[in-house]
């Protein structure tokens, strides 16, 4: 099942609110219905954000290829793309990327080589991150040197990219290698990434799944029913702090605890080279409904006080590693974080 398709003039969203009970593809040629999708949650996921926000820039562009002040919208665009989510960098990576590709078109009004410039370096990101999902997913299998049984929080599979998926893609891989012996899936409350896609992915893989409530979490370690947890990151900080959907740290913090290595898996886009630390992220906070409802049904007292942060931080000293598609580095995380910048660096 893939998270996105682009068919030329039609770019395709699967619409992962609807998960599991239905699949529906959203079909956008305005993007606003993108921008939308990215609000909604219909699509989800770092890297799958990325991707979506530079196709939906591909889409902006047509709509006001033939506006006289064709720049001024276009840079609307992008940065109305921009306000849709404020931790996943990926987000601000892909637009930044297609920013770039316009900026050689602006001087000679261009349009027409720019629409085409677009459509193809939106389908480098997508294509891109394939391999790098395979990269990753290479790389983790090598720290499972036996059989074990992992816990994994919130959705970082197919479904949260554009190919094999980071932590889920992690996993994949590993229980083809015959190192995963069962995943232990948090239900990743209040949106339930966790129940409704980890576990549906899971399972139309036939690997063996054990879905848990979140707070079950610090039980199924202490009775050694996992020896690992593997997670994925919305934004990582150049002293190895990480953001994942909120859960993340408390996992974290019950891996050290036990004793379990706690491992991120995540592409270089995730990686914010700007930002010193984990303090520094913006942290998107969403709406009460969230909560106090349950698929359209209320569970709490009407007027209720709700705080709803989406996300939370994992210091890098509860990080055991970063797998990325150059490989796992691991503390000293300033030190690890800035080799791997340069290490990108001089490839670009």
């Amino acid at each position: 099942m893939h998270s996105m398709s682009w068919e030329d003039t039609c770019f395709k969203l699967l619409n992962q609110t609807k998960l599991p009970c239905q699949v529906e593809y959203i079909q956008c040629q305005d993007y606003k219905i993108v921008a939308d999708a990215i609000k909604r949650l219909e699509v989800r996921g770092a890297p799958a954000i990325g991707a979506a926000a530079a196709f939906a820039l591909v889409l902006g562009a047509r709509q006001i290829a033939m506006d006289h002040d064709f720049w001024d919208k276009f840079r609307n665009i992008a940065e109305e793309l921009r306000q849709t989510r404020p931790t996943a960098v990926n987000l601000f990576w892909a637009l930044d990327r297609m920013l770039s590709v316009s900026s050689r078109f602006v001087e000679k009004n261009d349009i027409q080589g720019l629409l085409d410039a677009l459509e193809q370096e939106a389908l480098s990101i997508a294509n891109e991150d394939k391999t790098v999902n395979s990269r990753i997913s290479a790389y983790g299998a090598e720290l499972f040197t036996e059989p074990s049984a992992v816990l994994t929080h919130c959705n970082a599979g197919a479904l949260a990219t554009v190919g094999f998926g980071t932590a889920l893609g992690v996993i994949r891989q590993a229980w083809s290698d015959g190192k995963i012996t069962r995943v232990f899936a948090d239900e990743t409350r209040p949106l339930l990434q966790g129940a409704r896609l980890t576990a549906w992915e899971l399972m139309q893989e036939k690997i063996p799944v054990t879905l848990i409530t979140d707070s079950m979490a610090g039980w199924v370690m202490k009775n050694k029913k996992v020896q690992a947890v593997i997670v994925g990151a919305d934004r990582i900080t150049l002293n190895g702090d990480v953001a994942n959907k909120i859960g993340t740290y408390s996992v974290a913090v019950l891996a050290k605890e036990h004793g379990i290595p706690f491992y991120v898996a995540a592409p270089v886009s995730t990686f914010d080279f700007n930002m010193q630390t984990g303090q520094d992220i913006p942290i998107e906070e969403r709406n009460s409904s969230e909560i106090t409802s349950i698929a359209g049904v209320q569970i709490a007292p009407t007027g209720v006080d709700v705080y709803n942060p989406a996300f939370d931080v994992t210091p890098n000293e509860f990080v055991s590693a970063i797998i990325t598609e150059y490989g796992a580095i691991r503390a000293p995380y300033t030190e690890s974080v800035r080799r791997l910048q340069q290490k990108v660096k001089g490839e670009s």
